[in-house]
């Protein structure tokens, strides 16, 4: 995997940079004010614009314990919105750095939903757009066989959505906004509430959440408050790749900012997710494509010096039980010996043989 000139990575840090100082200017508007407020012995920022009837409207900012949120609450009056630099930030990075661009549909609706405040509620995207967006948080050049898909998957913690006290507005509006052909679907367990939507070319927008509980809640929708009228779908395993999720850019018009798992947890929780996959052909490409993404991020986490990141993603899942190593071994059985000796050997230094029979 060819990692990219440090003039490149530079450029990186800057959208970022950039990005997150235009949030504040675009989100947070000159006539309103930051106020803290404690919950739970816990201080959080919150913005408040004047209302109807003399009251006033307040939006959930985030907690005041994170410096870069504080630092902008403090400075957000100064900062300036550049949209033509971060443009040619983007256009530089994708076209001579080589770096992954979504296609426009998925950017589209990733700036809208953005926009409309997802990430904000700290939500988190998941598979293949996430892994996208690897190419310029680690930056290198990632295999375009890898990137492909052909929906977008959204995942937030159910604790976080149900004591935010915000919301988005109204998941169906900010899609319609994009693409007027997106419907609900209905949920396979009858449930009236939806956790997905599809346009009529048949690409889908999922929500997704942890599961709480025992697997009888697995085909049950969660609510979710903090996410416009979307339900969201329990999985297992998915509140360890969503746990202390990262910043980074998609490359997409002037650059959304926008959070994914860390890629060590990534990477671990695809040889885990791969295991689970059906056996019949969709299953068995999906599976096939969640290996080749795990392989690409442990091949370029050792190689860029982040092996330590990765070794604590192992063990954090080796240490949550025998279910997690099983769910290990089961993607690991799919995993080509030749090209996966790195995984293998990461993890029996940590105890764990993968290799089939082991």
């Amino acid at each position: 995997m060819k990692q990219i000139d440090l003039m490149f990575r530079t450029m990186v840090a800057e959208l970022g940079q950039r990005l997150l100082d235009a949030s504040f200017t675009a989100e947070y508007p000159l006539d309103g004010r930051f106020v803290p407020v404690t919950v739970k012995d816990r201080k959080y920022w919150y913005f408040d614009t004047p209302g109807e009837d003399g009251g006033k409207n307040r939006r959930y900012v985030g907690p005041a314990d994170d410096n870069e949120i504080t630092r902008r609450v403090e400075e957000f009056k100064f900062i300036k919105d550049d949209v033509k630099t971060r443009r040619k930030l983007v256009s530089t990075l994708v076209r001579e750095a080589g770096l992954i661009a979504p296609e426009t549909l998925t950017g589209n609706l990733i700036e809208a939903l953005a926009q409309a405040g997802l990430f904000r509620l700290r939500a988190c995207l998941v598979g293949t757009v996430a892994f996208q967006t690897y190419s310029a948080h680690l930056g290198i050049r990632l295999p375009a066989a890898s990137i492909l898909t052909g929906d977008a998957d959204i995942a937030q913690d159910y604790a976080i959505s149900a004591e935010v006290g915000d919301s988005l507005p109204p998941i169906i509006d900010i899609l319609q906004s994009v693409d007027p052909t997106f419907r609900p679907l209905p949920h396979r367990s009858g449930s009236p509430r939806s956790t997905a939507f599809r346009n009529a070319t048949g690409y889908k927008v999922e929500f997704l959440t942890g599961n709480r509980g025992s697997d009888e809640y697995l085909d049950k929708p969660a609510d979710m408050p903090a996410l416009g009228g979307a339900s969201a779908d329990p999985l297992r395993f998915l509140d360890f790749l969503i746990y202390n999720p990262v910043r980074t850019v998609l490359l997409h018009k002037s650059g959304v900012s926008v959070i994914v798992p860390d890629p060590a947890r990534f990477a671990v929780h695809k040889i885990i997710v791969a295991g689970r996959r059906p056996t019949e052909t969709t299953g068995t490409s999906k599976r096939d494509k969640d290996l080749r993404q795990a392989m690409i991020l442990f091949e370029v986490l050792i190689e860029t010096g982040r092996g330590d990141s990765l070794a604590a993603a192992m063990e954090e899942a080796l240490e949550r039980g025998d279910g997690w190593r099983s769910a290990l071994k089961d993607g690991a059985r799919h995993i080509p010996p030749k090209q996966g000796q790195y995984i293998f050997d990461t993890f029996k230094e940590l105890g764990l043989d993968l290799r089939e029979g082991k």
